[in-house]
């Protein structure tokens, strides 16, 4: 199996392992990746291997092609159970993304109102008055928080810019509850002898501080399911991460483990 790119602006539908039959909304080009973070798990492969000179998909193509694709779903009779802002990297980067997300809304409502939105987000725009509004108003703001060791950040998420766990704890503590955090849980040394490993209390005893002050409404914790740009990483065994859960449970957090 190798990392893959999507289509654009509309891919899918797909069953996705957390969120049910999802209908993705790739708000970068079908061509290349466009991302905040280079992280090294990344199914769309690195960054730099994946550079595109492909412009962004415009507002008004997005929700014209996701309108033939909701008619084109409804004459067959397959509802979605999610829209998901998903795809070649980070959707809130894209400059149109507060108005998309008002387009998509108004879109889905016409065909599906049942169908969430959820968006997959890395939460480094979240600083932005207009990407933290839109991502007030789709159902599943799902958050990326990996660890609160930013050490372990720089070499694994690789973010583009200024990236500060601390920060970003507290920028998420803003959504008073409006948030799923998403955490990558993974085993695996590196070629420089760096240990990926963040399943230890090392790593989770401060990252479930962190859930205490953030507060989410639910937490996703899954592990390596496709082919990795990094080969040397390992999945994370299911008794490790039920064993984590646990730990979130007893918060008393709603949790989700995707193995």
């Amino acid at each position: 199996m190798t990392t893959i790119l999507h289509a654009s602006p509309i891919f899918g539908p797909v069953h996705s392992r957390r969120l049910g039959v999802s209908l993705g909304i790739n708000l970068l080009p079908a061509t290349g990746k466009v991302c905040t973070f280079d992280c090294i798990y990344c199914e769309c492969g690195r960054n730099a291997e994946r550079k595109t000179q492909e412009r962004l998909p415009t507002r008004e193509f997005v929700v014209q092609e996701l309108e033939k694709m909701l008619q084109k779903m409804k004459t067959e009779g397959v509802a979605p159970d999610v829209l998901t802002f998903a795809g070649n990297g980070e959707p809130t980067a894209h400059p149109h993304f507060a108005e998309i997300v008002d387009d998509v809304i108004a879109t889905k409502n016409r065909y599906f109102p049942n169908a969430r939105i959820s968006v997959l987000t890395n939460g480094t725009q979240v600083h932005k008055p207009k990407v933290f509004s839109a991502l007030l108003k789709v159902d599943d703001n799902i958050l990326k928080l990996d660890t609160v060791d930013d050490r372990y950040i720089q070499m694994v998420d690789r973010p583009a810019s200024h990236y500060s766990a601390h920060e970003q704890v507290e920028h998420f503590a803003r959504f008073n509850g409006h948030a799923k955090i998403q955490t990558m849980f993974m085993k695996g040394v590196l070629e420089n002898g760096f240990d990926v490993d963040n399943t230890s209390d090392a790593f989770v005893l401060p990252w479930l501080e962190a859930l205490k002050v953030i507060k989410p409404q639910e937490v996703m914790i899954y592990t390596i399911d496709r082919e990795t740009p990094e080969k040397s990483l390992q999945k994370a065994s299911a008794e490790v991460l039920d064993a984590i859960a646990k730990k979130v449970a007893a918060l008393g957090l709603k949790v989700k483990v995707s193995y």
